[in-house]
């Protein structure tokens, strides 16, 4: 079985300083044996860790559109910020790979795409996070996994961790799997677990966004 973290930031994000090794290494300390690494506009970050870590990683970005943010997950190339969903969705696809809302419902995150955005593009969704340790509302959750069950998309969860010690307060047991599609799959028999992060956390990505801003 994989102990699964889906939401992972290393230092290639513009708001997180962890390097890749400290990242591998609290996985290890807390069990987690498969990651997805979603940096913010790039995907560098999970293109090396892959050469690194001990267990498998999933290559995924988190990309800023025009209405908010979209994970791509399984991807081969980087796609740029600033599209529309539409060509946003149409980029991921064409490298046969999936579509993820991160942080859906999430009233708090001015990157979050918003309710009716989501519904428009239900049938586009192949996963929705439906458990993210940054979220600060229960609600954000439980309406996510209401979204899930009712357009039957796969749900995910992550740590969202821009810090070592985030790694794991959310991950999602399942089997083990290979590939996109045995993914998909594995994903629907998963089981979520995990805790909120203390909100503190935001202040450090915000530190650490403006000091790399200052550069």
């Amino acid at each position: 079985m994989f102990k699964a973290d889906f939401h992972i930031h290393t230092e290639y994000s513009m708001d997180c300083n962890t390097p890749l090794e400290q990242i591998i290494s609290r996985c290890l300390e807390t069990g987690v044996n498969c990651i997805a690494i979603a940096d913010h506009g790039t995907i560098e970050g999970a293109l090396r860790m892959q050469d690194k870590a001990p267990f498998p990683v999933i290559v995924a970005e988190e990309i800023l559109t025009l209405h908010g943010e979209i994970m791509g997950m399984f991807l081969k190339q980087g796609i740029p910020r600033g599209l529309s969903i539409e060509q946003t969705i149409s980029r991921i696809r064409a490298q046969d790979a999936l579509v993820c809302i991160p942080h859906p419902f999430d009233i708090f995150r001015l990157s979050a795409l918003d309710s009716n955005t989501i519904e428009e593009i239900a049938e586009q969704i192949d996963v929705i996070e439906v458990f993210n340790s940054r979220s600060l509302l229960l609600y954000s959750s439980a309406k996510a996994q209401s979204f899930a069950q009712k357009h039957g998309i796969p749900g995910s969860a992550g740590s969202d961790a821009h810090t070592p010690y985030e790694i794991g307060n959310a991950y999602i047991e399942m089997p083990e799997f290979n590939g996109r599609d045995d993914f998909l799959r594995c994903l629907e028999k998963g089981k979520v677990f995990g805790h909120r992060t203390n909100p503190l956390v935001h202040f450090n990505s915000v530190w650490t966004r403006v000091k790399s801003n200052l550069k």
